[in-house]
């Protein structure tokens, strides 16, 4: 059986904090592995009222040096607060919309080979208009952009969606909403 032993932390930044893990193996035998500590994250799949466009973002990442489209996202970075009420937060913020129905749909972890990040992918329905809110430069500078969800595997194997958490919520609101 595999037990984690230890950490050491090598980083804390503001989001992310890397560690020196330290875990014995099956056969007794100790190994290191450095991992990196994320808070969680949400991201939604807002639908129009006709059940099969959806409304993502084109926002600069810097990791990438590019801009990718994406679903709505943000971190869980306010203490205590549900999941629900975070990706309600992020949808308004982002793209300016309230949502009437919020339903999660899954959650997928990104990187599991070094990276905790848990991802909570939730379906937004029913609507409403309110205000944008964007925090920071990227998102002062992202575009709102409108997919048909009966275009996804073609948006994917095209290569202009390859984001995890938008792959794979597109595919499941798709399948919930069409199928």
């Amino acid at each position: 059986m595999f037990r984690a032993l230890g950490e050491e932390v090598l980083h804390q930044g503001p989001v992310v904090r890397v560690t020196r893990a330290t875990i014995s193996g099956p056969d007794g035998a100790t190994y290191e592995r450095e991992v990196v500590r994320h808070p969680g994250a949400v991201a939604v799949v807002p639908v129009l009222d006709d059940g099969e466009t959806a409304v993502l973002v084109r926002q600069y990442r810097s990791a990438l040096d590019e801009l990718v489209l994406e679903v709505p996202a943000g971190k869980c970075d306010v203490a205590g607060e549900a999941v629900e009420l975070t990706a309600a937060r992020e949808l308004e913020e982002e793209v300016g919309y309230r949502a009437g129905r919020m339903e999660e749909l899954c959650v997928i972890h990104n990187s599991p080979g070094f990276c905790d990040e848990r991802v909570v992918i939730f379906l937004a329905c029913e609507l409403q208009a309110g205000e944008a809110m964007p925090h920071g430069i990227e998102e002062e500078h992202m575009v709102v952009e409108h997919v048909s969800l009966r275009d996804v595997d073609r948006l994917i194997a095209d290569r202009r969606i390859t984001a995890a958490k938008t792959v794979v919520g597109l595919l499941m609101a798709r399948d919930r909403l069409i199928r």
